[in-house]
């Protein structure tokens, strides 16, 4: 085999498995202003949604870092048989929003966006808007409450009228946490130059 064959096929090889680097999470994301001086982009992003939507910068921040850890191409881990075989993702949740397919195209379909995608930020953020105002008009979620926004952004809207997080002690304890980071996120915003 050429070196320049060979080389082409490592080179396919490492593209394939997503070693382009693309969605690389912020370094800090404990630190909301990090994130933000970081990502001048991600802060436009929330404030157009905030604007637009009604859901607070915070709230926003708080349930991506829990969906995607900030990652535009997040996935969910593979499937495998017999503890080897890769037979498919666990879900089709995708992107900053970790927005499945069918609630995405509902999306697409009632905002008019053909062309967003979930590995964009600005699109991820109109999403999660769009989406959580739905929560609190079926609902009546407020838009700041993100524990129990998350906990219906997870379960769907019809799960959590159902109650069914509540056999999920895992599940109530990641939307205490949401809810916790929520809090420090919106403390550290306000003494935040990167979102001035």
């Amino acid at each position: 085999m050429s070196k320049w064959l060979r080389a082409m096929v490592i080179l396919a090889l490492v593209a394939s498995c997503g070693g382009g680097g693309t969605g690389q999470a912020p370094r800090n994301l404990d630190n909301a202003c990090e994130i933000l001086k970081q990502r001048p982009t991600y802060y436009r992003a929330f404030r157009a949604a905030e604007r637009k939507w009604g859901v607070p910068v915070h709230v926003q921040m708080a349930t991506i870092y829990q969906e995607s850890k900030f990652v535009s191409d997040a996935r969910t881990p593979l499937r495998y048989k017999l503890g080897v075989i890769p037979m498919g993702r666990q879900s089709s949740a995708y992107g900053y929003s970790q927005a499945l397919d069918g609630t995405w195209k509902e999306y697409l379909e009632d905002q008019g966006r053909r062309g967003a995608k979930r590995n964009n930020i600005k699109d991820a953020t109109d999403f999660m808007g769009w989406y959580m105002v739905g929560t609190k008009n079926q609902l009546g979620i407020p838009l700041w409450d993100a524990r129990k926004q998350y906990l219906a952004y997870h379960e769907g809207r019809g799960g959590y009228r159902r109650g069914t997080y509540n056999s999920k002690a895992w599940l109530l304890r990641v939307s205490s946490e949401v809810g916790q980071r929520a809090v420090t996120y919106k403390s550290q915003l306000q003494n935040c130059r990167a979102a001035r």
